[in-house]
């Protein structure tokens, strides 16, 4: 199907349970290309990142107990959307075919001569409990499994009834309930009441794949008891059967060195996903907050002959990944493309640069020991002593570089993109921020570090003063502004690398949960 034949189809996508990287690659694919997206409140805030800037975002706000649009209005808005010619995307928590009404709006779109895609996801039964180290199936234990929910009072004695309790009693296998924790004594009495044996391992998982994950593992006899004094409460996944017994040995989400850490990132919007990413395989749960956006630049003029005179420079010195991708992105623009950098040398100030250098099939001359601008300068006055040399970097920021290169070289520095100061916080981590529900802050530069300082509310201030947020830095420059800004930092990386950056964090929490098994 070609973009144009796409144009007016709407798509069913699950988001998966919770963790946004249990999204699937071609729910990934569809939600890039997206012109409207009608989304559940289960599904992960951070899934709307990977959608066009300028896409129409509309919470469906569809939760336990809350409902910001009737299923009536959400099949309307899909209509209404596709038949103005628009790829439309209904975004949807676990997998729109299992419990998640995707039928139904399917069949609406039918009858309205609407075309529609259905792209599965991962559904809570299977993701959940596997995050919960619970297998649904097991040779020895389950050959197979009943997905139920538990909506309905299994005890009513009016109204539909469209489970067989006592067959799920009897049933030789894994019981997954969907939605049970309000009616979870009711349940666990139902089924005993059935003939199930009332020491029959149960767990009920709350929050599950994300970072503030709990479970809590009885018996069908106890659990109510046991969920009721840890106040678990919804959207909660009550697994019942003997595989619960393996948790103890097939337990690992809760073990990650991150696992229910809350971080914010501040990188800038392009930046953060795979930042967040690295965060979330490690067990923590990621609040993404540019403090800073990368911009175009308003004017080319600088670069544009910077570019056209290319054969004059010896070398071309990158000092970030921002900088590589924007320099290289322009040259097609000058009628130009890799050949115009002939013989010239690339140098870059660290890995990650060098890294979006790779991407071009590019190989850095030069790589300093250490990321920053000091010693870049260093390893450089080596080669450069009378060279022409062209700086390509953001339009602001330390100037510590050009200073350097001076005084033994011609050096032209022009900017390549713009750092652009963000208005405010995104609203949701703003939130959190006041509320003293996060754990740490990274800072990876100076600007990020300032802007941030500029941004937060007192209570914020006041919290990460007192060691109630906990700061990361990259590097000791940006340690350094930190300290000017009255805000003590917890960690520094020793490698002035994001891979660094998580590695202090990791090895700062293992030190804190060491001491608290003393």
């Amino acid at each position: 199907m070609n973009e144009r034949d796409e144009r007016g189809t709407v798509y069913l996508v699950g988001a998966g349970p919770g963790d946004p990287g249990l999204l699937t690659c071609r729910g990934a694919e569809v939600l890039g290309r997206a012109e409207v997206i009608v989304y559940d409140h289960l599904a992960s805030p951070r899934l709307l990142d990977l959608a066009p800037p300028e896409a129409l975002r509309i919470c469906a706000g569809k939760s336990i107990g809350h409902m910001t649009l009737s299923q009536e209005a959400i099949n309307a808005l899909l209509v209404e959307h596709a038949t103005a010619g628009r790829r439309v995307v209904r975004l949807k928590g676990g997998d729109p075919f299992v419990f998640g009404r995707g039928a139904e709006e399917a069949e609406y779109l039918r009858a309205s001569g609407v075309p529609f895609q259905v792209v599965p996801g991962v559904t809570a039964g299977v993701g959940v409990t596997a995050y919960a180290g619970m297998p649904v199936t097991h040779r020895d234990d389950a050959s197979a499994v009943a997905f139920v929910t538990g909506h309905s009072d299994p005890d009513a004695s009016s109204g539909p009834q469209r489970l067989d309790w006592g067959a799920l009693a009897r049933f030789p296998g894994t019981l997954v309930v969907y939605m049970g924790v309000t009616r979870l004594p009711s349940l666990c009495c139902t089924l005993i009441r059935l003939g199930k044996p009332e020491s029959t391992p149960a767990a009920l998982v709350e929050a599950g794949t994300l970072a503030r994950q709990r479970t809590v593992v009885g018996t069908l006899a106890d659990l109510p008891e046991r969920v009721a004094q840890a106040r678990l409460g919804p959207p909660a996944l009550l697994v019942i059967g003997d595989v619960v017994a393996r948790r103890p040995a097939l337990r690992w989400f809760e073990d990650l060195p991150l696992f229910g850490r809350r971080i914010v990132v501040t990188r800038p919007a392009g930046e953060a996903d795979r930042a967040a990413a690295l965060l979330e395989a490690m067990g923590a749960e990621t609040l993404v907050a540019p403090t800073v956006e990368i911009r175009p630049l308003d004017d080319y003029g600088l670069l544009d002959s910077a570019i056209d005179h290319l054969a004059d420079f010896d070398w071309l010195v990158f000092t970030s990944a921002n900088g590589v991708r924007h320099f290289l992105d322009r040259l097609p623009a000058r009628g130009r493309d890799l050949r115009a950098l002939g013989r010239i040398k690339l140098a870059a100030i660290g890995p990650a640069t060098a890294e979006a250098l790779a991407r071009w099939r590019l190989k850095a001359d030069l790589v300093p020991d250490s990321f920053r601008s000091e010693a870049l300068a260093e390893a450089l006055a080596g080669h450069v002593a009378g060279c022409r040399v062209l700086l390509a970097r953001a339009d602001r920021g330390r100037t510590v570089l050009k200073d350097e290169l001076e005084r033994i070289a011609d050096v032209v520095q022009v900017p390549v993109y713009q750092n652009a100061d963000v208005p405010a916080l995104p609203p949701a981590v703003a939130a959190r921020l006041a509320e003293g529900l996060v754990d740490w802050i990274t800072l990876t530069s100076s600007a990020i570090t300032e802007r941030l300082h500029a941004l937060v509310p007192d209570s914020t201030h006041a919290a990460i003063e007192r060691g109630a947020i906990r700061l990361a830095s990259l590097s000791p420059v940006t340690s350094a502004t930190a300290s000017r800004l009255g805000w003590p930092v917890a960690v520094e990386a020793s490698v002035y690398t994001w891979d660094g950056l998580v590695g202090a964090i990791a090895a700062y929490a293992g030190g804190e949960a060491g001491k608290t098994s003393v």
